[in-house]
């Protein structure tokens, strides 16, 4: 069996390993949690040829540099407009791979050619980053080991990346079904207003600054459902999406649910980002999900196209251009 070790030379705050998502126990009390970005986390596992529930490493803003220290592994990188851009390429003893934000982008991936050997439980690796169950947080000094770790020649080389969203374009929400806990302009206020997101942003969620959207009956409802893209207000009428590691239940009222198509725009935003809000109807919610759904599918289907192989790329080269004859000096 293949084996690479990678050192973690340095890591940043909020950097864990995922898998696609601990499906099936929301009803005993416990997240999903998952990519907080799951289009780009499906695209580096598909650009690197893994299954589709593989683990890989989320990388937050804070960057990460890994050392390859024992064999050779290929590996993908997709996310954000992150440094390096979506690419595969592979690392052998003695290199350095550095994972640091660009342009745009909260969240990165790294996938890699081989298994990450680190803890499961519940059956996923998926890391619930305040308990830290799953496979876990990533931190200056671990040492990650690649098992039946490959080199995937036919896969390196870039990939196109989906273009940074367009802030302009309001995210799309379904209305509450609490409306009766807010004020009668309620609505109106959180629909009309401009937000920005703050620094209180993790992977639970993100709290947004702008118009305070009234409630009438503060704190005085029953713990519900909560899924991904919920827009709880506490009793001082301040909005929080709620992410990838979202509670459960909760008890503060929910002013609209942001689309899940939507959420990963949402998750790459960064502290500072401006945010609006527009509703959809419940059947107009259908139609542009399945709308996404459809365009995603085609997107990963040119990610998992591999690359030309070394033979190809060669033949495609003029690496002799000028001659005309074997015989000529």
């Amino acid at each position: 069996m293949a084996v690479a070790v990678l050192k973690v030379v340095a890591a940043g705050p909020l950097i864990t390993v995922q898998d696609a998502g601990r499906f099936g126990h929301m009803r005993y009390g416990v997240p999903a949690s998952g990519p907080m970005d799951r289009l780009a986390f499906a695209a580096a596992q598909v650009m690197i040829a893994n299954r589709a529930d593989a683990a890989a490493i989320e990388v937050s803003l804070g960057g990460l540099v890994l050392e390859c220290v024992e064999g050779e592994v290929s590996y993908a990188q997709a996310g954000g407009g992150f440094a390096g851009g979506w690419h595969v390429a592979t690392l052998r003893a003695g290199d350095r791979l550095r994972v640091q934000a660009g342009t745009w982008g909260s969240w990165c991936y790294l996938a890699f050619a081989g298994d990450l050997a680190r803890p499961k439980w519940l059956d996923s690796f998926a890391t619930h980053a305040i308990s830290g169950l799953g496979g876990g947080a990533v931190r200056t000094g671990d040492v990650l080991r690649i098992e039946n770790a490959e080199v995937r020649s036919a896969r390196e080389g870039s990939y196109d990346a989906p273009p940074q969203p367009d802030q302009a374009t309001p995210v799309l929400v379904t209305p509450s079904p609490q409306g009766r806990h807010f004020a009668d302009d309620a609505a109106d206020v959180f629909l009309g207003s401009t937000y920005e997101l703050t620094d209180a942003f993790d992977r639970m969620g993100v709290r947004l600054d702008g118009p305070s959207v009234v409630l009438n009956e503060a704190l005085g409802i029953p713990s519900e459902p909560i899924v991904r893209g919920s827009v709880q207000v506490a009793g001082d009428g301040v909005p929080t999406v709620l992410l990838a590691d979202h509670q459960t239940t909760g008890g503060y009222p929910k002013i609209a649910t942001v689309l899940s198509c939507e959420t990963d725009r949402v998750a790459q935003m960064r502290s500072g980002a401006q945010i609006s809000f527009q509703t959809v109807t419940p059947e107009e919610a259908v139609i542009h999900a399945r709308t996404v759904a459809e365009a995603r599918v085609s997107f990963l289907d040119v990610c998992a196209a591999p690359r030309a192989s070394l033979d190809e790329k060669l033949m495609q080269m003029n690496l002799i251009s000028g001659a005309v004859a074997g015989s000529e000096n």
